[in-house]
């Protein structure tokens, strides 16, 4: 009888040591779910699980000890942005492919996106910034090293690295190579330039919903150009959010998610989603959890999110199985 009551004390002793060590296992995973990000504000994972392979479709890489900003460009570096940087922002949104965009502060110059897009592997595809005097052979150079695009970034026209004439004839440049033109412009330029994007021989993506502001909606004009362009089947938009697209902001954004909602029923097939990561014209950065959060409200499908996370991108860049 005493034995089998030391064997219980045993067995109620040992199993309270095993409920505090879970316990300590579950606080050590909780503590690891908590990543500090340079650039994002907040700790906390998304409530989002990422399907496998989800990506992030527009992101920036600086590395400004590596690759120092070229004489001529005028927008600043950003600091803290390199790719292990970045692989924060993977590790906490779980996402697992990217594409990394030449951002402004680099001009034409290319190499920190062709880096990057070797550091990361597989799983990394870029968007290029060029001039119409590129070379067959640097355009192969890009193209091999896993560009599938090229930017046009013109929302200030003063200091941009390109311009509006430089589109048409760079747009029939790629297009044989299967790349698109991104356009990083403002709903008004969009808007005015219908005639150019019914003329170009390449697919065309819009950057962070064509930077219409919540309060217009759909009711812009720039609206109304896209959908005409997608509905021609060589059209894409990047759902993501940028400080001039949202006058509420966080935690809702609910001006925003109005627009995106009507994009994801209208078109899902030609939607694609993107952090904007590092945020270089944001002086307060947001919450990247928040902002990968927004897709469930975008789509609150799972199959749906599926498409624009995982095969969109597939399709658009060029990844592997989906």
């Amino acid at each position: 009888m005493r034995a089998r009551q030391i064997c219980r004390r045993t067995f109620l002793k040992e199993s309270s040591l095993i409920a505090v060590g879970a316990a300590g296992v579950m606080s050590s995973q909780d503590a690891r779910a908590q990543v500090a990000v340079p650039n994002s504000t907040g700790t906390a994972p998304p409530r989002l699980k990422a399907p496998p392979n989800a990506c992030d479709c527009h992101h920036h890489i600086y590395d400004a000890v590596r690759f120092p900003q070229p004489a001529q460009a005028t927008a600043p570096l950003q600091p803290n942005a390199r790719v292990d940087e970045y692989r924060l922002l993977q590790r906490r949104l779980q996402t697992m492919r990217s594409v990394v965009v030449t951002p402004s502060a680099y001009d034409t110059d290319n190499r920190v996106t062709l880096d990057a897009i070797a550091q990361f592997g597989p799983g990394a595809r870029g968007v290029a910034v060029v001039r119409p005097n590129v070379t067959d052979a640097e355009l192969k150079a890009l193209a091999d090293g896993g560009v599938r695009g090229i930017r046009f970034s013109l929302t200030t026209p003063s200091t941009a690295a390109t311009t509006i004439e430089m589109i048409e004839p760079l747009s029939k440049r790629v297009a044989a190579r299967g790349w698109h033109v991104q356009i990083n412009m403002t709903a008004d330029q969009i808007a005015a330039a219908e005639a150019v994007w019914n003329r170009l021989p390449s697919s065309i993506v819009f950057d962070h919903i064509g930077h219409i502001s919540g309060p217009d909606g759909t009711r812009h004009p720039a609206y109304a150009v896209m959908r005409r362009l997608i509905d021609k089947g060589r059209t894409w938009v990047k759902l993501s959010v940028t400080y001039d697209n949202t006058t509420d902001g966080p935690p809702g954004y609910a001006d925003v998610v109005a627009l995106g909602q009507t994009l994801v029923k209208a078109a899902p097939e030609r939607l694609v989603w993107g952090s904007n990561w590092p945020h270089p014209n944001e002086s307060r950065k947001p919450d990247d959890a928040l902002l990968f959060d927004l897709m469930t409200r975008w789509a609150p499908e799972e199959s749906i999110r599926r498409r624009i996370l995982v095969e969109n991108p597939a399709l658009l860049y060029g990844f592997r199985n989906g």
